[in-house]
């Protein structure tokens, strides 16, 4: 974050950190955000941060809790804007012109923020790695910016059963998120609906597309069914890639209470976001080349170098456990026939056939 950048975020949040004089001389909204962004972008702990600052370990978990939750506050209603029928276009139109999946609004998934056990609460967050967590469950566009957040689930849930009881799982389910009618991909094809791409942990429905379990025993089409949906998918891996390398508390277990864990992580989330922003209008350095998946010529994937931070035994992020158990109806699997047909007839890129076999 540059000057002008930590400049322009005061102006927006200072008033809701500003403190008034009291017994003695308020701690200024400045060196407030400095304590708290510090704290987020090192991953120090909070009494290392008391020793730098000269500010009680009281006072410096207070006040990381009160301006995570202003940045949340301030920054959500500007950066996590609800979508309507022309951003979802807009967004498919991305994901067509970058990843080659039409039709496609988003991309989801959940990681697990690895934190300490809580007081009395037995088994709510303790997840199947043996560790306590809450889940950050997030759907993001072509351009690594998040659009919807489900964030402080009990660990031990999976992706779709927190989907399923999330708000924005139940507005997908009850068709209350304007996403467009189902229409043409090309001049002349039948209509596609607009659906979102997931992994293995989340069920088949008429808006999410999963892919097809197993590997040996699938077809040639279903092969490159998977291949495609994976392609679009890695947009969601590496956002939540990037946030692993830009804020290091993700890279090791948070020691703090489960409010202000999740208070952290929302902030991330819209600091992400905000500056993604600006990087993408000003072509600022927030994400560097090398930091997220990017394609070779032949259509190879070149990991990004966030996948060395997030494999390490220290990270706070954890993959949800993946799941073939969910059942589907027949209209689910019969759009996820129709994608795989045209993926493998009109929609096919040259190099998907030898890619499948890699």
């Amino acid at each position: 974050m540059s000057t002008i950048q930590f400049e322009e975020l005061l102006e927006l949040v200072a008033p809701k950190i500003t403190r008034q004089y009291a017994i003695r001389e308020p701690i200024e909204a400045g060196q407030r955000l400095s304590i708290c962004l510090r704290y987020l972008a090192s991953g120090d702990s909070m009494t290392s941060m008391s020793y730098q600052y000269l500010v009680s370990l009281t006072a410096v978990s207070k006040i990381i809790s009160e301006t995570c939750q202003a940045l949340w506050e301030i920054l959500s209603p500007l950066v996590l804007v609800q979508c309507n029928e022309s951003a979802w276009k807009a967004i498919s139109h991305d994901f067509n012109e970058k990843w080659h999946f039409p039709h496609c609004i988003g991309a989801i998934d959940g990681k697990h923020v690895i934190i300490q056990s809580p007081e009395k609460s037995g088994s709510a967050y303790f997840n199947y790695k043996k560790t306590h967590s809450i889940v950050l469950l997030a759907m993001c566009d072509a351009n690594y910016l998040f659009t919807y957040v489900d964030i402080g689930a009990f660990g031990r849930q999976s992706d779709g059963g927190i989907f399923k009881q999330s708000k924005m799982g139940q507005r997908f389910a009850q068709g209350k998120m304007n996403v467009p009618a189902a229409d043409e991909i090309y001049e002349g094809s039948t209509t596609y609906p607009y659906v979102i791409v997931g992994d293995e942990a989340f069920p088949l429905t008429s808006y999410l597309m999963r892919p097809y379990p197993g590997r040996g025993e699938l077809t040639t089409e279903k092969k490159i069914y998977n291949y495609r949906l994976s392609r679009a998918r890695r947009v969601i891996e590496n956002a939540f890639g990037i946030l692993a390398a830009q804020w290091r508390f993700y890279r090791k277990s948070t020691i703090a209470k489960v409010d202000t864990t999740e208070k952290m992580v929302k902030a991330t989330i819209v600091l992400h976001n905000w500056l993604r922003k600006q990087d993408l209008s000003r072509r600022e350095t927030f994400i560097t080349p090398e930091m997220v998946d990017r394609e070779g010529n032949d259509g190879s994937i070149i990991p990004g170098t966030w996948r060395n931070i997030v494999a390490s035994n220290n990270s706070a992020f954890q993959d949800i456990a993946a799941t073939s158990t969910h059942t589907h109806t027949r209209v689910a699997a019969d759009i996820r026939n129709k994608f795989t047909e045209y993926f493998y007839e009109e929609g096919a890129v040259p190099w998907q056939f030898s890619r499948i076999y890699q």
